[in-house]
This record gives structure tokens, C-alpha cells and sequence, in this order.
């Protein structure tokens, strides 16, 4: 089962210009390789007239896939320091394009690093990352005469309640980190002194604002 991790929230775009240079950096969430490569060349098409459209994503749990792209910079001045802002952000599942538009002025190695990492972190930044936690959907089946305490309690506790089915006995279906799913059903166990059915339903991922 797949660990907690970070990836960036949704795709977004942000600009920035150095010494009459565009910077377009352009950022979206790609869990697989063909993912990662369409949405490049999708960014690629959009500014076919840029004069470099450079990228960078890494996939899977432990980072198996792992790609950077100069397109036409000079070597390790624009795909890789793309690349090391995403792990030192320790993200996950993320690709990014950074268009250039080329401004009159040369910007040197250097400099070059310095631009497209900036663009990267600036487009973070403007879309944000989200932490993807591992949670249980438990369904606890429970008679109408415990309703009020346990949704109550649910309420109050740390336990994201999702829906309430109501029909002969009311389920209520709440979300549980995955580790704690054995003290869930204690902690449920003894608030309805063992009259609640419980089951779990499936593995699921929430996210939450970093």
C-alpha cells in the first residue's frame, strides 16, 4: 500500500522574466509516464513559437521515473534544476514544462540555472501542493437510538465523517487514517458498548492544503 505523499494541488501556470526573457512555467499532477509526456507535449504545441520549451517530472512511489529535458539549453541548465526543486519540495506524481522565450540577452550557465529553478518554484508557489494521506472509509451500522451520541462524538473527533445512510439501522461512514483503524473500532466498540457493526469499505487518499 502506497505511503502519505506530496504532489502539487491541480495544474497552474506562472510567468516570470529575466533580463527580457519569459519564463512560462507550467505544472500539473501526472501519476503515469504517458501522463507526464502528453501533458509535455500538449505545453510543447501551445508555444510551438517559443524558442525552448524545457521539462521535467518524476512518478512513483520511490521515484521510479525519473526524466529532465533541456530541449536545446545548455546540458544540466534547465530540466535537472527543474527536477531538483521538485524533490527538494518532495513531490510526487508531478511534471512541468518551463517555456522560454528567448529575450536578446544571454544569461550564461549560471544564470540559466537560477531562471528555471526560480520558475518552478514560482509556479508552486502560485498553485500550491497538497499533502495525499492513506485514510479507511469505515461504515459503522448502528440502531436510531445511538444516532445522536455516536454522530456527535464523530463530529467532535478528529475522524472526517463522509455521509450518513439512514434506512432500517443508520450507517454512518466515516474516514480513518489507515493506521488507526484498530483504534477506531476500539474507540467505536466503546462508545456504543459494542453495538455497532463495523466494516471497511475501501482505501481511499484525502488531500489537505500544505
Amino acid at each position: 500500500m502506497r505511503n502519505d505523499y506530496r504532489t502539487v494541488k491541480e495544474r497552474g501556470e506562472a510567468e516570470i522574466i529575466i533580463k527580457k526573457s519569459r519564463f512560462i512555467a507550467t505544472v500539473t499532477r501526472a501519476e503515469t509516464e504517458e501522463e507526464a509526456t502528453a501533458f509535455i507535449a500538449e505545453v510543447k504545441k501551445t508555444h510551438h513559437s517559443a524558442t525552448h520549451n524545457c521539462s521535467a517530472y518524476l512518478i512513483g512511489e520511490h521515484d521510479q521515473i525519473q526524466k529532465a529535458n533541456d530541449d536545446g539549453e545548455p546540458s544540466g541548465t534547465a530540466g535537472v534544476p527543474m527536477l531538483d526543486v521538485l524533490k527538494k519540495q518532495g513531490l510526487k506524481d508531478t511534471a512541468v514544462v518551463v517555456t522560454r522565450y528567448f529575450g536578446g540577452i544571454k544569461l550564461g550557465g549560471g544564470g540559466l540555472i537560477r531562471a528555471y529553478g526560480s520558475a518552478v518554484s514560482e509556479v508552486l508557489k502560485e498553485t500550491g501542493t497538497v499533502e495525499r494521506r492513506q485514510y479507511r472509509l469505515m461504515k459503522a451500522t448502528v440502531d436510531y437510538t445511538w444516532l445522536g451520541k455516536v454522530e456527535n462524538e464523530v463530529r467532535l473527533s478528529s475522524y472526517p465523517l463522509d455521509h450518513i445512510d439512514y434506512a432500517d439501522a443508520v450507517s454512518l461512514y466515516i474516514y480513518v487514517p489507515a493506521a488507526e483503524e484498530d483504534n477506531f473500532r476500539e474507540w467505536m466498540e466503546d462508545l456504543t458498548n459494542g453495538q455497532a457493526e463495523l466494516s471497511s469499505e475501501r482505501s481511499e487518499f484525502l488531500e489537505f492544503d500544505i
